[in-house]
């Protein structure tokens, strides 16, 4: 006992530097996708322009559909610190272009920087969650996800939260720009630039697979990727599952931008809380998750969890109908236990997804999953547009919660049976 304690010890000790460098390029990426997102989805509710957010939305997903196979060849033909360090470079042009934007309100460079945006992502993720597999052994992946998805909800809190606070600076500066998008410009910029040079840290590790041969069919391939994944019926759910939780999580954020601005009259910065509250469910139900739950049988606790989403969304239509002193705190409760449920599936499924594929295939089957969870997420944008059109925010999650539970339905049969065969 005391030479595997050792043994663990010393392990974790080696690993946290390198831990370090991955959890911060990564965070620092995550919070200017959520800071910039939600300060031009806050603006173009704030002018009227509901339809615009799905539009955003569509253009941000749009490179994870047309690029996951490149992507996930990147991230098996080369090293993976050298596709991360690209990936932040992107990552900086793409800030560029959306300051310039931001501040002039010219639509075309923010829908251009949401693009480059989302093509950096493509390349970094799979390269980034096929990193932790090499610093760290199986039985540490679930603890190592939970820290890392806490982290990163922190980035997405202090992105979003952000947002709304200086937008809220309206005052005119020079060239008639208000205040707060110059704040906005000046944030995503300098962000960038500090995770551009934090990537440099990152684990060098040799190609898993330099023989890889580039997916030239693009989508097709990552469609074959995926007819060959069916093979393994709980890894094919366990997609299915990630891709329903992800779509689910992002009708919500579109959706509570209007409830905040429109519906309940609430200021852009309570607005963004709104989202924040999700977020701190996330991390608190991932960390929880990532404590309790033995990555062995950790698809046991996803249908009463998905359960659970669902009949929070089914409560949201009848906070209109408290005393208007409650409405506040019933939205904040409500949107905080919905985050929690979605953070307690996503990080075992996430752990998961991580080491179940073989090392040749880790980025490839990796960057096959963003594919299919970005379709949802593609398809969350077009939703939301139909959602808001035609139903108040409120009654739009009560929609989603019959939805929702529709599929944990379907979860249920599923998860049942992958107990039954594995004999769990």
């Amino acid at each position: 006992m005391m030479t595997n304690n050792a043994t663990d010890a010393e392990i974790l000790r080696q690993a946290r530097g390198k831990f370090a460098c991955i959890a911060t390029s990564y965070g620092l990426g995550v919070f200017n996708d959520n800071f910039f997102k939600q300060a031009a989805l806050v603006l173009f509710v704030a002018a009227g322009l509901n339809d615009m957010q799905g539009y955003a939305m569509a253009v941000f997903t749009a490179p994870f559909i047309l690029f996951s196979a490149p992507a996930g060849w990147c991230a098996d033909r080369f090293m993976k610190s050298h596709v991360v360090i690209s990936a932040k470079w992107l990552e900086l042009i793409a800030m560029l272009c959306g300051a310039v934007g931001i501040c002039s309100g010219y639509s075309p460079l923010i829908f251009a920087m949401l693009f480059i945006m989302g093509f950096q992502a493509t390349l970094f993720s799979p390269a980034m969650n096929g990193s932790l597999p090499d610093l760290y052994p199986e039985r540490f992946i679930t603890h190592a996800n939970g820290i890392l998805r806490m982290l990163v909800t922190l980035a997405i809190l202090g992105g979003v939260a952000v947002a709304g606070m200086m937008l809220d600076y309206q005052e005119v500066w020079f060239w008639g720009i208000e205040t707060g998008r110059v704040l906005v410009a000046g944030t995503v910029v300098g962000v960038a630039l500090i995770g551009l040079l934090v990537s440099y840290g990152v684990p060098k590790r040799p190609a898993a697979n330099p023989a890889a041969k580039f997916p030239w069919s693009g989508p097709w391939h990552t469609l074959q990727e995926l007819w060959t994944i069916r093979k393994d019926p709980l890894l094919a759910t366990t997609i299915f599952t990630n891709v329903f939780v992800w779509l689910i999580g992002s009708l919500g954020i579109l959706i509570i931008n209007p409830l905040g601005i429109q519906q309940f009259h609430l200021s852009k910065t309570l607005t963004s809380c709104l989202i924040v509250s999700q977020l701190v469910g996330i991390a608190v139900g991932g960390v929880i998750s990532s404590r309790l739950i033995p990555i062995t049988r950790w698809y046991r606790v996803v249908w009463p969890l998905c359960l659970g989403m669902s009949l929070t969304m089914l409560v949201m239509p009848f906070v209109p109908y408290l005393p208007p002193a409650l409405h506040q705190g019933a939205l904040y409760g409500l949107t905080f236990l919905l985050g929690c449920f979605g953070g307690g599936i996503l990080i075992p499924m996430e752990s998961f997804l991580q080491i179940r594929p073989p090392v040749v295939r880790k980025g490839a089957v990796l960057s096959a999953v963003n594919f299919i969870v970005f379709i949802g997420i593609l398809s969350s944008g077009l939703f939301s547009n139909y959602l808001n059109t035609h139903w108040k925010p409120t009654e739009a999650f009560g929609v989603m919660g019959a939805f929702s539970l529709g599929v944990t339905g379907v979860l249920f049969l599923l998860f049942r049976r992958r107990n039954e065969v594995i004999g769990g």
